[in-house]
């Protein structure tokens, strides 16, 4: 049976210090009650499953928990007004007193550390549904980020052919716009095919992940940015699309860590040095 999960990390004010986050386990006898909010996880509206990150108020550490759709205690709302990603249903999840099993405690998790660089999971199961997919992460947080960068070139790729379209198509003082070129596209896609080539052989390593993701993002979004130039003012109607991949491009250049962060975590491989100062959780 297919189920639908949740990874519920950031918090309303909690996001690039993920690892600072308030939401609360405490434990009681025969399992967990957890407090506290999160904030952005997609398609929350109709998960299955949550896997919640959460401070253990025993040891200060943060751990993982498995809760179930609809959970008593669970309330989860939408986030309306959205510019951009609007397919995408992200939502403000709060937990009210919810309680969880010791069984739904992720296994071999201590700490924040331990949840983002998890290679597998010993199999798991709430009643008779197998959850060893959902809660074997590789390298959780380094994999989302390979995605986000795949995105990132799609929509890149997207304006790119459209703009080609656009500018074969319109003349401007007698002549096609189609003599202007967008060459940003072919960087991306290099860097992209190297990640995902690393990744398949299991060599992708966490600071390779985040310098793709933040290399990858900011090229694509000064691709999409100079699309939506060459397009002048039809680049923010609907009707040619390029508009809505710039605003797109803008919420992924922000979310599995910011452009300044992803960079600070490929120097801290690089160097050694660790510049943004972890807290006593990690």
């Amino acid at each position: 049976m297919q189920k639908v999960c949740v990874y519920a990390l950031s918090e309303p004010n909690h996001g690039s210090d993920a690892s600072s986050l308030n939401t609360t386990a405490r434990k009681v006898p025969g399992g967990w009650i957890l407090n506290g909010q999160k904030r952005w996880p997609a398609n929350s509206s109709f998960a299955d499953i949550f896997v919640v990150l959460a401070c253990n108020t025993s040891t200060n550490q943060i751990n993982g928990f498995i809760v179930n759709g609809g959970a008593p205690g669970l309330k989860i709302s939408k986030i309306d007004n959205k510019m951009s990603l609007r397919v995408v249903q992200n939502c403000d999840i709060l937990l009210e007193d919810v309680f969880v099993p010791d069984d739904d405690r992720l296994p071999g998790a201590n700490s924040f550390q331990d949840l983002v660089k998890i290679y597998s999971i010993s199999p798991h199961t709430i009643g008779d549904t197998d959850l060893t997919d959902y809660v074997a992460y590789i390298q959780a947080l380094s994999f989302s980020r390979v995605i986000v960068a795949w995105i990132s070139i799609g929509i890149a790729a997207g304006v790119y052919d459209a703009c080609l379209r656009y500018l074969g198509e319109r003349k401007q003082f007698g002549a096609p716009l189609a003599a202007f070129q967008l060459n940003q596209e072919k960087l991306v896609w290099l860097l992209g095919w190297r990640l995902y080539k690393l990744h398949d052989s299991g060599r992708m390593t966490t600071g390779q992940a985040s310098l793709g993701k933040a290399w990858i993002t900011k090229k694509a979004r000064e691709t999409v940015a100079l699309g939506r130039e060459l397009l002048g003012g039809n680049g923010i109607v609907t009707d040619f699309h390029v508009g809505k991949a710039f605003c797109d491009m803008e919420s992924i250049y922000t979310y599995e860590g910011s452009y300044e962060v992803n960079v600070l975590v490929a120097a801290r491989e690089i160097t050694g040095i660790a510049s943004i100062r972890p807290t006593s959780r990690l």
